[in-house]
C-alpha cells in the first residue's frame, strides 16, 4: 500500500501539476517543502502567495526571499520579480486553486489510501482515535491541528510526499458546497461521517440544510469507496442509503456493524463498553470523557476494521489515547481542583454533552460550569442557549458562570428557570472577567468544566485556574 521511497519534486513538475508558467528557476530544481506563512517559512520551502480576507500573502514575498525560500508561487509576477536572481518564480491565476490542484496530485502519485472525517462534532478526536487504530499496523499521516478547510486541506495532503501508507484527515465546512469541493481534492477512499447538530446554523435555513451540506461526502462515492456512518443519527443514515459505496455503520445502544452495548459512564474516567463487529467482540475502555467519545472510538474501529487492523490492536489504541489540549483535557490542580478544559469550541450538542460527565461524576466537592457563547447560529442563538441552560440544571451545578452576549445570558435565565438558585448564576460579558471571579469562586476540591466557542476565548478562564491552583 502506498509507495516506498518519497516523492521527488521538481519545479517543472510542481508546476505542470498546477498549470502553472514557470517565469524564472530550472525546471530540474528539487522541492522539500512548501509553505502559505513567511512567519514559519523554513529555508528551502516553496512559499504560495495567498491572498486572504485579511491579509495578501503577495506582501510578504519579501520577506520569504530573505528567510530563504527557495521559489514563490504568484498571482501577481510583479510581487515576485524583486526578488533574487534565479530562485523559482512560479505564475498562476490563482494560488489557492494551485495549491489545492497541487494537493490532489501529490495525493494521487503517492498511491496512499485517505481517510476524510466530516461532521458536526468530534471530527478532530474521531481523526486522532482513527489515525491511532490505524497505525498499530500502518504508517499514517494525520492532518494537524484544525487543517480542514480549501486551504489547510491541500497543506495536509502535500504531506503524502512522505509516503505513509494511510492519511487521516478533517473536512469541515461552514457553508454548502464546502465539503464537495474538499472532496474533490483529497479523492478519499473511506469518508467517515459523526452526526449531524446545529454548528453554523446561522449559514443554513435548518438542521435538514446542514445535514445536506454534509451529505456532500457522498459525492462521487463508487462501489470501491467506503462510508463509516453513524447508525445513531436519523438525518445521516437517511442520506447514506442511495449511496453507490459499502456502508459500515456504527454506534451505541443502536443495531449497528460495530456497536457498543452495556456501556458503563465512568464519569472523568471515561466510559467503558462491549463493543460487537463482524469479526468478534471485546471490552472497550476509553478515557475521553462522555457517549460522544466513545460514538467517535467506535467509528475509528469500523476504519480499522476496513483496513483489517485486528480488533484486539483497535481496543489497546483506543485505550491508550488521551484528549487534545482544550478538547475534554482534564487538568488535577493543587488543593484538590479539578478542571475540565474544553474551550476549544463549541456548539449546543457539544455542551451538553460535556455536561453529561459532569452530572454522571459522584465529586467530593462542588461543581462549577463556566459557559461560553456559542457562535454562528443564526436566529436560534437564544433557543439553543436556553435548551443548553436547562441541561445545566440538571448537572448538579454549584455555580454556574456564562460569557458572552444576549444568549449566553439567556443560557443562565434558562438554569435558573429549570430550578437552579439565581444566586448561583452569574453572567460575564467578558471571559477575563469570567477568569477572574472563577478564581474567587473556585472551593478546594471543586470539579470546573471550561467550555465555549473560540471566539469568546474561554481558555483564558483555564489560564487563570491554572496559575491560582496549578
Amino acid at each position: 500500500m502506498g509507495r516506498q521511497e518519497p516523492l521527488v519534486l521538481t519545479a517543472g513538475a510542481v508546476a505542470a501539476a498546477m498549470d502553472a508558467t514557470l517565469l524564472t528557476g530550472h525546471p530540474e530544481e528539487r522541492i522539500d517543502g512548501f509553505s502559505i506563512d513567511s512567519r514559519t517559512l523554513s529555508p528551502g520551502d516553496l512559499f504560495f502567495a495567498i491572498r486572504g480576507q485579511r491579509l495578501d500573502g503577495h506582501a510578504f514575498v519579501a520577506e520569504a526571499w530573505h528567510k530563504g525560500a527557495c521559489g514563490v508561487v504568484v498571482s501577481d509576477a510583479t510581487a515576485a520579480m524583486a526578488g533574487p536572481s534565479g530562485p523559482i518564480v512560479m505564475f498562476v491565476r490563482d494560488t489557492i486553486a494551485a495549491l489545492q490542484a497541487l494537493g490532489r496530485h501529490i495525493r494521487r502519485a503517492s498511491g496512499a489510501r485517505v481517510v476524510a472525517i466530516t461532521g458536526s462534532a468530534g471530527k478532530t478526536t474521531t481523526k486522532e482515535l482513527t489515525a491511532a487504530v490505524l497505525a498499530r499496523r500502518y504508517r499514517v499521516l494525520r492532518s494537524t491541528g484544525n487543517l480542514n478547510n480549501h486551504i489547510g486541506l491541500p497543506l495536509s495532503l502535500l504531506e503524502l510526499r512522505r509516503v505513509p501508507e494511510i492519511a487521516v484527515v478533517e473536512l469541515g465546512m461552514s457553508a454548502p458546497g464546502e465539503i464537495r469541493a474538499l472532496v474533490r481534492i483529497a479523492e478519499p477512499d473511506v469518508r467517515v461521517w459523526t452526526n449531524v447538530a446545529e454548528v453554523h446554523s446561522a449559514f443554513f435555513p435548518s438542521l435538514e440544510a446542514i445535514a445536506d451540506a454534509k451529505a456532500e461526502l457522498l459525492d462521487g462515492a463508487t462501489a470501491d469507496v467506503t462510508v463509516v456512518a453513524n447508525a445513531a443519527d436519523p438525518r445521516v443514515m437517511a442520506r447514506v442509503q442511495g449511496t453507490a459505496a459499502r456502508v459500515i455503520t456504527f454506534g451505541v445502544d443502536v443495531a449497528a456493524d460495530v456497536s457498543a452495548s452495556d456501556v458503563h459512564d465512568l464519569g472523568l474516567q471515561g466510559s467503558r463498553a462491549t463493543v460487537e463487529t463482524a469479526i468478534g467482540r471485546g471490552e472497550i475502555h476509553t478515557a475521553l470523557l462522555g457517549r460522544g467519545n466513545l460514538a467517535n472510538a467506535l467509528a475509528a474501529i469500523a476504519v480499522g476494521l476496513r483496513f483489517r487492523v485486528p480488533l484486539s490492536d483497535a481496543m489497546a489504541a483506543i485505550a491508550a489515547v488521551g484528549a487534545a489540549p482544550h478538547r475534554g483535557e482534564v487538568l488535577r490542580l493543587r488543593a484538590g481542583v479539578t478542571v475540565v478544559d474544553d474551550s476549544y469550541n463549541s456548539n449546543p450538542t457539544a455542551l451538553e454533552r460535556a455536561l453529561e460527565p459532569i452530572r454522571q461524576d459522584v465529586h467530593s466537592g462542588g461543581k462549577i460550569a463556566v459557559v461560553g457563547e456559542m457562535l454562528e447560529l443564526g436566529d436560534r442563538a437564544v433557543s439553543l442557549h436556553e435548551s443548553c441552560g436547562q441541561a445545566a440544571a440538571r448537572a448538579g451545578l454549584r455555580a454556574l458562570i456564562t460569557v458572552g452576549g444576549e444568549p449566553a445570558r439567556k443560557l443562565g435565565e434558562a438554569a435558573v428557570a429549570a430550578g437552579m438558585a439565581q444566586a448561583a448564576v452569574t453572567h460575564c460579558l467578558s471571559s477575563d472577567d469570567a477568569a477572574e471571579l472563577a478564581a474567587r469562586v473556585v472551593r478546594p476540591g471543586e470539579l470546573v468544566l471550561v467550555k465555549g466557542s473560540r471566539g469568546i476565548r474561554t481558555d483564558r478562564v483555564v489560564a487563570r485556574l491554572k496559575a491560582e491552583f496549578g
